[in-house]
């Protein structure tokens, strides 16, 4: 049997002196979920494995789209991607947004995020790297619609922002600005 841990949760519409307070016993080791029959066999996801060591050797999971009739956006944000000058070896760093209109396909997050790390020792320009990426993803899980914001911090006083987008965007979708900041310096 599973040990129990109590978990203190509060209500909605506590007030500032009736705080409304509910203990519920939640078990302590998360449920095992059951393989799903539609799941393909060789996901990374679950099971450990080699952190890939170039952008070619990396490779990312798709899964199937269980909301495929209706049009809605995934983002994926990494603000912490780095890569490597290809001329200076120095380290580049940038704040990527990806964004997505799904189709028949979801991007796997833990193959997403393996992709991303293999950059870490690649070398190439930011430009590159942006473009590479998005079109990677439009390769393996065919969006309807795609679209990369790359926010490149400076080096060498100039900070640079790569975008690309692909497919078209369905008819009345609402897409959210990316939420990076222009790069303003100490201004």
């Amino acid at each position: 049997m599973a040990e129990k841990v109590a978990l203190s949760v509060t209500l909605m519409g506590e007030t500032a002196n009736n705080v409304a307070m509910e203990t519920k016993i939640m078990p302590r080791k998360p449920r095992k979920p059951s393989k799903s029959a539609f799941l393909p066999s060789d996901l990374q996801l679950g099971r450990a494995v080699e952190w890939p060591t170039t952008p070619d050797a990396a490779k990312l999971d798709r899964v199937p789209n269980p909301q495929g009739d209706t049009d809605y956006v995934v983002r994926f944000t990494a603000p912490e991607f780095t890569s490597l000058c290809p001329v200076t070896g120095q380290p580049d760093f940038a704040h990527l947004v990806i964004d997505y209109v799904p189709g028949q396909w979801l991007l796997e997050s833990k193959s997403l995020k393996l992709y991303v790390a293999s950059f870490r020792n690649h070398g190439a320009f930011h430009e590159d790297c942006t473009v590479a990426i998005g079109k990677r993803i439009s390769a393996e899980i065919k969006p309807k619609w795609l679209r990369i914001g790359g926010y490149w911090y400076p080096r060498g006083g100039i900070p640079i922002d790569v975008f690309w987008q692909t497919g078209k965007l369905p008819k009345g979708m609402w897409i959210p600005d990316q939420g990076v900041a222009p790069y303003r310096g100490r201004g």
